[in-house]
């Protein structure tokens, strides 16, 4: 077994190749995505997948799910799926999603976009279909770093790529797109809650403690009247800060007047992951919906002012006074946004 260490963030093309030669002439590969690691093995060649089912000891007729690092590959796949479906891969991949599609032959495939940097890196350069289980014998956890892919694997495999341990530390979500509605097979790193959910609605202030918390409160309890709790996922997020500040205590103390408890929140920071699974994107300022676009230019078309052509005032370290007043303004333009966006919902 060959141990390759590579740089998770800036993985080197030469250490890269390297591994994709080794899949060409039928040899295994461990690699890390951003959930587990996986064995990568050529989908087209018998003896490898033969190799790698004795490996993991895997029932022969268990089919694998084929990893890939562009959306035209779906094409080449014949990958048949609905607009809906389009909706949500776009929505979460690259990411720790798994679907089962329907071919043009009605056959059922399981397809997966990994965000790892090296993954797609190796996907790439393989210029082949690429099937990777998680690197452990079936039935047993899967590894999220090389030192346990190696302990585990010991010298049944060609190389393991040494990316450090995986974000997050849990295997992909799998969802059944052939049914109707979609379907869950197996729990995992995204929510089902994101997955089913019919619309997903993201508020942006700077430092997520007193803006947005108050603008998805608001929209949180409009949304839970209209017994749309189900279909609807809210959140917030900052331009700067820190996660995992709590919101300020005057937006507290507003927000309880309202019937709503943000005591609990806690801050995010936006990621071009947060923004690609929103719907819908509100800003408080001008200047936070050009970060927005300055990190997923796509967002255009879903990302606007709260209060349209106008900044709402930032109330941070000033009176209780002045958080009611921001929270007026806030209140009224949720409500509108509510009203337009849920209607028909709620009707």
């Amino acid at each position: 077994m060959k141990i390759v260490k590579v740089n998770p963030n800036f993985p080197d093309q030469g250490l890269i190749k390297d591994a994709a030669e080794v899949l060409k002439k039928g040899g295994l590969v461990a690699f890390p995505t951003e959930t587990v690691y996986g064995i990568a093995a050529n989908l087209s060649d018998a003896k490898a997948i033969k190799r790698l089912c004795d490996v993991k000891k895997r029932p022969a007729g268990k089919p694998f799910t084929i990893h890939i690092a562009r959306f035209e590959t779906l094409k080449d796949l014949r990958v048949d799926l609905s607009e809906k479906g389009k909706r949500i891969i776009h929505k979460f991949w690259p990411g720790s999603l798994t679907i089962v599609a329907f071919n043009k032959k009605k056959e059922k495939i399981g397809i997966r976009m990994p965000s790892n940097k090296i993954a797609l890196a190796l996907i790439n350069a393989a210029s082949m279909p690429i099937v990777a289980p998680s690197a452990n014998i079936s039935g047993g956890s899967p590894p999220t770093s090389a030192k346990e892919v190696i302990s585990e694997m010991k010298d049944a495999i060609d190389m393991v790529l040494d990316g450090g341990t995986t974000e997050a530390g849990k295997e992909s979500t799998i969802l059944d797109v052939t049914a109707h509605p979609f379907k869950i097979l197996r729990k995992g790193a995204i929510p089902e809650e994101d997955l089913l959910a019919d619309y997903h609605v993201l508020f942006v202030c700077t430092g997520n403690s007193c803006r947005s918390v108050m603008a998805k409160g608001m929209l949180e309890k409009f949304i839970k009247e209209a017994g749309l709790s189900e279909k609807v996922r809210l959140d917030s997020a900052g331009t700067g800060g820190f996660g995992g500040i709590p919101a300020a205590t005057n937006t507290i103390e507003v927000m309880k007047e309202e019937g709503v408890d943000v005591s609990t929140h806690k801050g995010k920071v936006i990621t071009p992951e947060l923004l690609r699974k929103s719907d819908f994107i509100f800003t408080m300022e001008g200047f936070h919906k050009n970060i927005v676009l300055s990190m997923l230019p796509e967002a255009a078309s879903k990302t606007r002012l709260l209060k349209e052509d106008e900044d709402i005032p930032d109330p941070i370290g000033k009176s209780l006074e002045e958080y009611r007043y921001v929270k007026g303004i806030i209140k009224n333009q949720v409500e509108n946004i509510f009203l337009e966006l849920f209607k028909k919902e709620k009707s």
